[in-house]
């Protein structure tokens, strides 16, 4: 028998490369066959075939069996020939049984076999052997694809966790709550959907605790939200949960969300103020700098001084910080409750001098008036000392008293009368407008370069680098539909010798009313009337020194079709109240203001005022800057002077007014939505015009078609029809 395996070894490995090339075409068939072999002449055919005594065969076990699915994986992935010339013979000598059962018991038979190689080799001794073997193989194989089918049973090996072990229940509950996709603690869309994305990327691993225990991260934060009243924010809309108490993870859970939700809250307040600026009017028009959830959760959770990183959404500019100063000396110490100081003996502080000693008296009310101005070293001395009487001398200069330093009625009676209180809601507000403002209020490309003007102030200054380069006084407009709106632009060019169009506002409120009375009261200003084809009716004055405009206007385009400029009325500046204008500023020099910008945007043409005023005549000159600078219209009631000292301006509009109601009576209410208004119309309506009135064109002129008042206000490029013959506007020349 061994000589005859000798020489079948050879035509077995071709017989099974032929098998195996076979196998992929013949499998679905060689089934097929399989299942209809259970006939009578099938089996009696088969019974014919030699086949080896039971005994040589073992009978398969339950270890033979459990081995034998493992050894099938494994051999068909290392070694798949050698695993296919073994089953092939054997499927033959099992066939009978393997016809009784299912093919699930094919593969253990098939495998036990193979254990045994030298009993199963005799069936080869048949030359006839061999295509039942071929066939068997096609039969058999299928039954290979059992053993992968017991593969899923084996779960897949699940990721390590990479969240402590102590902090484990805490991230589970986190899922659960964040998966849950509910508003208990998040309102805001991009909110929760930064919490998903944040917590799902750390497994849900706490960020404020540490097996129970407070990050540095958490105390930076939960500090910073404590002392938001020194920012003019108020500590209760931000709540910090008592970490203390939340000894499970359900509590600890919902401690990290209510910090996270507080920490968002004031990341928004402190950037873009508690009320958005349309709450207050609808003549204010800033631009949106929302903070995005997911940047500061970055940004305060990686921070090396996570409070300091939540501070940096308050704005950065130096007028607000020096609010924020006064802010603390008003209140007398940082956020705490307001101090009472109580009536008693005046108190001064006498310094050595060279014939006396100093002389320092105690009192028991010295410890409240070095928390009510703010004294931190020594809080508890009794002792009126040079500290404590140089606060009182910055307080009474604040105050508007002379500053002796001394303690008397007087000054006790400041320190503790409603008028400051006052002036620290006045603050707040002013504080709150801050945010409003852009982050950069200047052109990076011009060395931060910008207007700033405040309209209670009457002033406008021009900055660049951090530093006032020019200032002025300016005329603003009238309290009512005529106030000068807030808002940030940019100042495209400058427009010398300009025509006035005046604003529909004007022509059909005043001078058609005026018409009416006097027709020919508009010839006796100097104006002149086009009366367009559609029935309208539009009022120009040509450029000269008589010009409402004066001899420059500053154009910064802008939805409410405000804009700066000269005056012929020049005595308006020597008023200490400036607001007299229909919403526009003038400007005191307009011809230094020009040459002033000029040099910034155009450094190298060297404009003087003197350059500027040999440009004055009857034709538009456009001067464009290559380089816009941005424009800043501000309402600071409260602001702190070159000298130190906390000014206050008269609240003209009453912004001050209503955003202190606002804030004081309308808890619980969303502050940050925006509050639609109406939008100021400029239609001119068909008009019938009283006789004797002078038409510039006689009907003619611009019909539907023609230039808005926009347009015509801010020197959109000419109509392409045919100009009127009579009262055409002066050709403009554009320079730079």
């Amino acid at each position: 028998m061994r000589d005859c395996l000798n020489h079948r070894a050879g035509f077995d490995r071709v017989l099974m490369t032929v098998a195996a090339t076979f196998l992929t075409v013949s499998a679905s068939s060689a089934l097929a066959q399989d299942q209809t072999r259970s006939s009578a002449a099938e089996l009696a055919i088969e019974a014919a075939i030699p086949r080896p005594e039971p005994a040589n065969v073992p009978p398969p076990t339950a270890s033979d069996i459990k081995l034998d699915t493992t050894a099938t994986v494994q051999a068909t992935a290392k070694e798949p020939v050698k695993t296919e010339v073994a089953p092939a013979p054997d499927k033959v000598e099992t066939r009978p049984s393997d016809v009784a059962t299912s093919p699930g018991t094919e593969a253990p038979t098939s495998e036990t076999a193979k254990t045994e190689p030298a009993k199963t080799e005799p069936a080869k001794t048949e030359p006839a052997t061999s295509e039942p073997a071929k066939a068997e193989t096609a039969t058999a194989t299928p039954a290979a694809p059992v053993a992968p089918a017991a593969a899923p049973a084996a779960e897949p090996v699940k990721a390590a966790s990479n969240v402590p072990a102590a902090d484990q229940p805490v991230a589970d509950r986190l899922k659960d709550i964040i998966g849950a996709k509910t508003s208990r603690h998040f309102d805001r869309k991009n909110e929760r959907a930064a919490i998903e994305k944040f917590y799902g990327a750390r497994d849900f691993a706490p960020v404020w605790t540490q097996g129970g225990s407070l990050t540095a991260a958490a105390k930076g934060v939960i500090a910073r939200l404590k002392d938001a009243a020194s920012d003019g924010l108020n500590p209760a809309d931000y709540p910090v949960p008592d970490f203390a108490a939340a000894t499970t993870p359900d509590t600890l859970a919902d401690a990290e969300l209510k910090l996270t939700a507080s920490m968002f809250d004031y990341a928004r307040h402190a950037q873009s103020g508690r009320m958005h600026w349309s709450q207050v009017s609808g003549d204010i028009l800033y631009p949106e700098h929302p903070v995005d959830p997911n940047e500061v959760l970055a940004k305060v959770t990686t921070a090396t001084d996570a409070s300091a990183a939540l501070d940096s959404y308050n704005p950065p500019h130096k007028l607000y910080k020096e609010l924020k100063a006064k802010l603390a000396e008003l209140r007398g110490h940082g956020s705490g409750p307001l101090i009472e100081i109580t009536d008693g003996p005046a108190l001064k502080y006498t310094p050595a001098g060279k014939k006396q000693a100093e002389i320092v008296v105690e009192d028991a009310r010295v410890p409240q008036l070095r928390a009510k101005l703010g004294i931190t070293e020594n809080a508890n001395d009794t002792r009126y000392d040079a500290a404590v009487a140089d606060a009182v001398r910055r307080f009474q200069s604040g105050a508007e008293m002379k500053a002796t330093g001394i303690l008397d009625d007087k000054t006790v009676k400041a320190l503790n009368t409603p008028k400051r209180d006052k002036q620290i809601d006045v603050v707040l507000v002013n504080m709150e407008r801050w945010r409003w403002l852009p982050r950069d209020l200047g052109a990076p490309s011009l060395g931060d370069a910008y207007v700033i003007l405040n309209i209670p102030d009457y002033t406008l200054k021009v900055m660049q680098r951090g530093q006032q380069v020019w200032t002025t006084r300016v005329v603003t407009g009238k309290p009512g539909t005529h106030a000068t709106p807030l808002l940030t632009e940019t100042m495209k060019y400058i427009t010398v010798n300009p025509t006035w169009n005046v604003p529909p506002s004007i022509v059909y409120n005043e001078y058609l009313p005026a018409l009416q009375q006097d027709p020919t009261v508009l010839q006796r200003m100097g104006l002149k009337l086009e009366q367009n084809r559609d029935g309208s009716v539009h009022i120009s004055q040509p450029p000269g020194e008589a010009n409402a405009l004066g001899r420059i206007r500053f154009n910064f385009p802008n939805k409410f079709l405000v804009y700066q400029h000269d005056t012929p009325d020049k005595h308006l500046f020597a008023r200490d109240e400036r607001a007299f204008s229909h919403g526009c500023m003038r400007v005191q020099n307009p011809d230094q203001y020009a040459s002033v910008l000029l040099n910034i945007t155009m450094p190298n043409d060297k404009y003087t005022p003197e350059r500027v005023r040999s440009m004055y005549g009857k034709s538009e000159i456009d001067l464009k800057f290559p380089t816009p600078i941005p424009v800043n219209i501000t309402y600071q009631t409260a602001f702190v002077d070159d000298a130190g000292k906390l000014q206050f301006r008269k609240d003209i509009y009453g912004r001050d007014a209503t955003m202190i109601n606002i804030l004081k009576n309308n808890r619980g209410k969303d502050l940050e939505a925006v509050v639609a208004h109406s939008q100021p119309s400029y239609s001119r309506p068909a008009t019938t015009l009283p006789s004797g009135v002078a038409v510039a064109n006689n009907g003619g002129g611009f019909g539907s078609s023609g230039p808005n008042f926009f347009e015509r206000l801010f020197g959109a490029p000419a109509p392409t029809a045919p100009p009127a013959p009579v009262g055409r506007r002066p050709q403009r020349v554009f320079t730079r």
